[in-house]
Formats: structure tokens, sequence, C-alpha cells
């Protein structure tokens, strides 16, 4: 079966605290990375986190390290596709098509936002 989520997407964070409450939930951002072994999301401004990386120098001498914030991944069953049309996020459905190339018909699985209904 066909990735229900992919880099480039547009996906809301559905679980954890409000965002009134320092949390993520309701946060909308781009998919940066599909961690597919731990089945996790990296998500563009989503579950930052502070990184301490060590001081070093690099080739040139410009000093590098000191303390960072990076995204962390999520799980991908704390996200959601974001329908294109309602910006409001939907549950992924597949449907088989027809595709023609090269003169041969072929037939794959495309991923489609079903109806969102009220907010999930």
């Amino acid at each position: 079966m066909g990735a229900r989520i992919k880099k480039g997407d547009l996906v809301q964070v559905i679980t954890g605290a409000k965002q009134d409450r320092g949390g993520d939930r309701g946060k909308q951002g781009t998919v940066l990375e599909v961690l597919k072994d731990s089945n996790r999301v990296v998500v563009e401004g989503v579950n930052f986190v502070t990184k301490h990386s060590r001081v070093g120098q690099t080739q040139r001498g410009s000093r590098t390290g000191g303390i960072e914030t990076v995204e962390a991944p999520i799980h991908i069953s704390n996200v959601a596709l974001v329908d294109p049309e309602t910006k409001k996020p939907t549950r992924v459905g597949f449907r088989v098509e027809q595709v023609e190339k090269n003169g041969a018909t072929k037939t794959v699985r495309v991923r489609y936002a079903k109806k969102s209904g009220k907010d999930l």
C-alpha cells in the first residue's frame, strides 16, 4: 500500500497540549522528513527541542557549536493530512486509477483526501 503521508505534505498536529498551554496541537506545517523504520515524521515548525552541540572549529577556523533549536520527530499517528480545499485535517483514502504511459495502461493506487466533516 502507498504511504498516507509523504515528504512535502501539509499536515496538522491532532494530539497533545493546545497552543495556549504551550503545545503544538492545531499547528500546521509541511513534512520535512519521513522516518519509516520508527513510524515518525519531522514537521516544519512543530516539536522544537533544544540541542546542545560541542564547541569545535571548522577548517577555516570559525567556531561551531552552542545551543540550537531543531525540530524533533513526532509519531505519524499524531498528525493528519490537511485537505487542500477546506484547509482542515482529513483522512486519507486510496482509489485505483488507470494511467496511460508510453502507450501502455497501468493500474496505480492514487491517494485522495476524504471529505473532512467537523474538526478532527
